[in-house]
C-alpha cells in the first residue's frame, strides 16, 4: 500500500549506522539534525507521520510534548545494545502502526478495513475479495481517472496474456457489487479516460 518510514531526529550517530544497513530494511530511513527541520517536513507534508516511527535518543525529548506524534515515538536510550534487537523494535512498532492504519481507511463515505477486508457505511457491511481491495486503494490513491492500461499494469502487474476485458470483468462486478449492497453507482466512477474513485 505505502512505504513506512522511519524519522530520526537530532541522532545522526544512530542514523548513519541505519543507512550503513538500509537495504535489510523494507522501510525507508530519514535523518533530521534538528527538530525544526522535522517540524518543517512534517508541516510541508513530506512525512506522513501516521505511517512513520520517530526516534529519538532521551525519554525527555521536546517532541513528547506533540500529541500528533506522541504514540510514534521510540526511545533509544539503551545503549550499548544489540542493533538486531532495536530493529526488532522497530520492526514492531511498525507493524502495530500497519495493523491499525489498515483497520480503518475512509475512503468517501465508506469505510474499509484491509485486515477483515470489508467496506462498510451506515451498519452495512460487504466482503471484498484482495484484487478487489487493491482496485479500490489503487483507484483511490489516485486523482483523475485511470484507464484500462494502468489498472492491468499497477494492479495485476502487467501479465502479457491478461486480456483488457479481465480489468473490466473485474471494475464491472465491484461496482454491481457496491451497487446491490449500498445503492451507490457513483462510488466507482467511468470516465472516457477511464475509471475514478
Amino acid at each position: 500500500m505505502f512505504k513506512q518510514s522511519v524519522n530520526i531526529v537530532e541522532f545522526e550517530t544512530l542514523y548513519n549506522i541505519l543507512y550503513e544497513i538500509k537495504t535489510l530494511f523494507k522501510f525507508n530511513i530519514y535523518n533530521h539534525k534538528n527538530l525544526n527541520d522535522f517540524n518543517n517536513e512534517t508541516q510541508l507534508k513530506k512525512i506522513n507521520i501516521t505511517n512513520s516511527v520517530i526516534i529519538v535518543n532521551n525519554k525527555n525529548h521536546s517532541l513528547f510534548s506533540n500529541k500528533e506524534v506522541n504514540n510514534n515515538i521510540l526511545i533509544f536510550d539503551g545503549i550499548p545494545t544489540k542493533i538486531g534487537e532495536f530493529v526488532d523494535k522497530i520492526n514492531t512498532q511498525l507493524i502495530k502502526q500497519k495493523y491499525n492504519l489498515q483497520s480503518k481507511l475512509d475512503i468517501k463515505n465508506y469505510v474499509l478495513n484491509l485486515n477483515s477486508r470489508i467496506i462498510s457505511c451506515k451498519n452495512k457491511i460487504l466482503k471484498l475479495t484482495e484484487k478487489e481491495i487493491d482496485i479500490i486503494l489503487f483507484l483511490n490513491e489516485k486523482k483523475i481517472p485511470q484507464s484500462v492500461h494502468n489498472l492491468q499494469n499497477e494492479v495485476w502487474g502487467y501479465v502479457a496474456d491478461l486480456e483488457t476485458h479481465t480489468v473490466e470483468t473485474h471494475i464491472y462486478r465491484l461496482r454491481k457489487k457496491i451497487k446491490d449492497k449500498f445503492s451507490d453507482q457513483n462510488f466507482i466512477i467511468s470516465h472516457d479516460e477511464g475509471y475514478l474513485i
